[in-house]
């Protein structure tokens, strides 16, 4: 994967408004489907644009469609770092909604996620009590087909200087492979955090960016 082109389409997107405005829903995502398979960000407008222009709820379609386009492709290249590092092998059934690679043949999912307001306690609280964070993330951020309870690595995205911003920061792909190169590098199996949710054990863990 080019990851300067890729970082340079998603930084166009952190010029415009972000507005979700609306939970992730599987009548939403069919709608937007097109985000899979438009790389550029000029060709998303465009898209777009054709789409939705007789639509009375454009301005919310739009939207949805450019949040979602930046979180697919930034979480392509993110699981394609993952990928290349010598410790990880991908999943062949790339459309295995619970496993995106094996890291020393353990599954994972990985899921990109700005610091939750929500969560209602500090940074440094989480950083002290991660299973608190990732039990709040696993039972708030994800509905539908969307929700699952098996390995995760979570990868906790904080803009120390604006916290409206944490979003931004997943377009910084260079940055992020020089994160997730350095967690690889020292990956410890037995320093997993091991949770029961819905009575399953799962393993997961945080890669804090913290900028």
């Amino acid at each position: 994967m080019d990851y300067k082109r890729l970082e340079k389409e998603l930084n166009y997107r952190t010029k415009l408004k972000y507005v979700w405005g609306r939970r992730q829903t599987d009548d939403f995502d069919k709608l937007t489907n097109f985000i899979y398979k438009t790389y550029s960000f000029n060709l998303l407008l465009e898209k777009i644009e054709i789409d939705f222009k007789d639509e009375t709820n454009k301005e919310e379609l739009k939207n949805y469609a450019l949040n979602r386009w930046f979180n697919f492709w930034s979480a392509k290249g993110i699981e394609t770092i993952f990928c290349e590092h010598q410790k990880v092998k991908a999943h062949k059934n790339s459309f295995d909604r619970y496993t995106d690679f094996f890291i020393e043949n353990i599954p994972f999912d990985h899921k990109t996620t700005v610091f939750p307001k929500a969560f209602n306690k500090t940074v440094a609280y989480a950083k002290k009590h991660p299973d608190e964070l990732i039990k709040w993330l696993y039972k708030n951020q994800s509905s539908q087909q969307r929700q699952h309870f098996k390995n995760r690595l979570f990868i906790v995205l904080v803009n120390t200087n604006n916290a409206d911003e944490h979003w931004k920061l997943k377009a910084e792909i260079s940055w992020l492979k020089q994160l997730i190169s350095t967690y690889l590098l020292n990956f410890n199996r037995s320093k997993l955090i091991t949770l029961s949710l819905k009575d399953k054990s799962i393993f997961t863990d945080i890669i804090w960016a913290i900028k």
